[in-house]
């Protein structure tokens, strides 16, 4: 599950302003891509509300449906299945989506990489792992991964994995881009304000039912009970990436699950990436790139980038953040 240890999301539910206007807040958990998804809306009634959080279910569930990996009537497996041996013509959506992701790969120099799929499991973070897999083990892993094998046809509308074994996921987008298309219904449905929360992949529209601004709280990494700096979201979204729930531990040193496809090794010098920009989609696919770039080459791609933000907490639990985000000086413990 996606890590949300320093992102915490407050919902404050109808008040005085809420009755005047007759509005409410409608909220509900469940099991969707694997994960969970918190959906929550302001409307005028109960009964609409949970029917517009059982339309953006399905939206949701449409697009597992197209992206799953593990669906094996699924696009994504087709692609799959012919990797090295044909093209696969495509739906207009899934096209677009690798076209952004193969988009997000090169700006980031392919530490986003939907070819990490290709990489055989040898790191395991169930904590049954005591020793570094073999350098040779490693390099071989990586050997089917490379964003620039996975050619796009766009009058044709096809994807051809280039190199038999290739495979592709969206495990670091597909959650993101899910909760802005559920979104995107939703507001096209004239739906006031809400929140959608895939385990930390978050977008939000409108206001809270009491006319406030959705707010998020930045939890301080030495004690995560503890807020040191509130943010407004407005119309925005954010993804965090981090290493607190899945790790190994050798020498003293901490290895998140996060690998980088380009090596095959996990990442290092970082506990915590938090990505704020209008498309959840994008901030899912950065907060991944920039844990794996690390704080000089993370910061310095954020800081070019239009409409985008972070909050890096690094492994010795310092806070850094790009140009745009003032936070107060991290409190001592």
């Amino acid at each position: 599950m996606r890590q949300v240890i320093y992102i915490l999301t407050f919902l404050f539910f109808s008040s005085g302003f809420a009755q005047e206007k007759k509005l409410v807040t409608v909220h509900k958990a469940m099991e969707l891509m694997g994960t969970r998804f918190d959906v929550t809306v302001v409307s005028s009634n109960e009964d609409l509300g949970y029917i517009n959080i059982e339309e953006a279910t399905a939206e949701i569930q449409r697009i597992e449906n197209m992206i799953s990996a593990w669906n094996p009537d699924s696009e994504t497996s087709l692609i799959n299945l012919n990797a090295g041996v044909k093209p696969v013509k495509v739906s207009q959506e899934l096209f677009m989506l690798i076209e952004r992701a193969k988009q997000i790969s090169e700006i980031t120099d392919g530490a986003f990489d939907i070819s990490f799929a290709s990489m055989d499991n040898i790191w395991r973070f169930d904590g049954s792992m005591t020793e570094f897999p073999p350098y040779e083990a490693v390099r071989e892993s990586v050997k089917n991964v490379g964003y620039e094998n996975i050619i796009l046809d766009p009058l044709e509308k096809t994807v051809y994995l280039s190199k038999k074994g290739m495979k592709i996921s969206f495990g670091a987008i597909g959650k993101g881009y899910a909760a802005d298309k559920a979104k995107e219904l939703l507001v096209s449905k004239q739906v006031l304000g809400g929140i959608i929360n895939a385990a930390g992949d978050l977008t939000t529209w409108g206001t809270k039912a009491t006319g406030e601004k959705w707010l998020i709280g930045i939890a301080n990494p030495l004690s995560d009970e503890k807020i040191f700096s509130w943010l407004p979201i407005v119309e925005s979204s954010v993804a965090t990436s981090g290493n607190s729930e899945k790790f190994v531990i050798f020498d003293g040193l901490k290895y998140s699950h996060i690998l980088d496809p380009r090596t095959g090794y996990p990442s290092l010098g970082i506990n915590s990436v938090s990505i704020f920009a209008k498309s959840a989609e994008l901030c899912d696919a950065l907060a991944t790139a920039v844990y794996i770039m690390g704080k000089e080459e993370g910061l310095a791609l954020i800081n070019q980038l239009g409409g985008t933000e972070v909050i890096l907490v690094d492994a010795a639990n310092k806070v850094y953040t790009s140009s745009g985000i003032l936070l107060d000086e991290l409190p001592k413990d």
